[in-house]
């Protein structure tokens, strides 16, 4: 009985989030009260915004508490050798130290730009690449194909015949022919033509939600609780397209060994969510791009190794919208300064958190409405499990 336990991934994924929490909670006061010591504090631009030089001074790289508290759990309960647990370390902990970086540089060396914008798309790119390239070439990165010799029941899951092939067909929501090989966008017959496709739409989703995140984190627990939304969201779907039964049942695609995931999305929701503890409005202490860079590409590499990327633009639509705020708000800017000699703007500020706290709406509000929009995109991202 004792061991036989860890055989489950259920009870495997339970003990992640709760040594998650444990790890987050205990670990995070420890943190907290070292970085004052230090006197690790962030430093405030005057934007104008209500409460904001407030938090002047509030501990930042909050984002290792995080950090150990996906990567403890994960180590302790999932399975090491599973190509996609690797994948999510390696993510994991490459933007997490490309993050520590800038936040080091930002604290310690009083620069206020940090590190080069350059040099985190170069890590955010290289994390890309690496995903990327690794998914297209690995034998381990399959799907399973079953027969048409009847359902995959409990009862005759293991003698229906299936073949695992090699394949880069992802999912397109809200489509009842759901399917997509990134094949079809190669005019060719060469397969690495196929190869650098595949690896730059990996490079893109890698660095555009990373970014989103960084954006996000703007405001008291923002990030950090969004992210927990959209962790959860892909526990549900890693446990799906793990599962021979249930990814029958919703026609959904089957891919093996993908269930591993769930334990490292469970100790992600747990390392959010115990941070909350810390970040809620007064937040005690900032992720700094520690944290928001390793949480946004964790979820774009989550959600190209479910293949469920192109969902991404509804699940992640509170990441999108910030960083569309940003890019309209300067594109704008720049349209209108050139067109008519002074710039205009969309918003009263960006990114769009910024605009709510211009209108005086308090920060603990905005940031309850935006994990309610979360939340709603949540369902509808598992919505399109049936919804086709």
């Amino acid at each position: 009985m004792g061991a036989g336990v860890f055989e489950y991934i259920s009870f495997r994924a339970g003990m992640a989030a709760v040594i998650s929490l444990l790890v987050t909670i205990t670990f995070g006061k420890n943190l907290i009260n070292m970085l004052r010591k230090k006197q690790v504090g962030e430093s405030i631009r005057d934007l104008g915004l209500t409460g904001q030089m407030e938090k002047k001074g509030t501990p930042t790289m909050g984002g290792l508490i995080i950090i150990a508290a996906i990567v403890i759990p994960t180590l302790l309960f999932a399975n090491l050798e599973n190509i996609y647990v690797i994948l999510l370390l390696v993510t994991t902990i490459v933007l997490g130290l490309i993050g520590f970086i800038d936040d080091y540089i930002k604290v310690f060396r009083r620069n206020k730009e940090g590190l080069a914008g350059k040099f985190k798309v170069v890590g955010q790119v290289t994390v890309g690449l690496i995903v990327g390239a690794t998914l297209y070439f690995s034998d381990e990165v399959v799907i399973r194909e079953f027969n048409e010799s009847g359902e995959a029941t409990e009862v005759m899951v293991d003698r229906i015949g299936y073949e695992d092939v090699k394949s880069t067909t992802t999912t397109i929501p809200f489509v009842k022919n759901n399917e997509l090989d990134y094949s079809v966008l190669n005019p060719t017959d060469f397969d690495w033509v196929t190869a650098g496709i595949y690896i730059l739409i990996v490079i893109f989703f890698v660095t555009a939600i990373s970014n989103g995140a960084n954006i996000t984190d703007g405001i008291d627990g923002l990030a950090a609780g969004t992210s927990a939304i959209i962790g959860l969201t892909l526990a549900i779907l890693a446990y799906i397209s793990g599962n021979a039964i249930f990814s029958d049942y919703l026609n959904v695609m089957f891919i093996p060994n993908s269930g591993e995931l769930v334990i490292f999305c469970t100790a992600f929701v747990g390392a959010c969510v115990g941070f909350l503890w810390y970040n809620s409005y007064p937040a005690q202490v900032f992720m700094g791009d520690t944290g928001s860079l390793s949480l946004g590409g964790v979820i774009a590499v989550l959600a190209i190794v479910l293949r469920k990327e192109l969902l991404i633009p509804v699940m992640c639509g509170i990441f999108v919208i910030e960083n569309l705020s940003v890019i309209m708000q300067v594109s704008y800017f720049k349209y209108t300064k050139k067109k008519y000699g002074e710039g205009r703007r969309i918003f009263k500020m960006s990114p769009l958190h910024h605009h709510y706290q211009k209108l005086d709406i308090p920060e603990a509000k905005i940031v309850t409405r935006f994990w309610i929009v979360g939340i709603l995109l949540a369902i509808m991202a598992l919505a399109t499990l049936k919804l086709r």
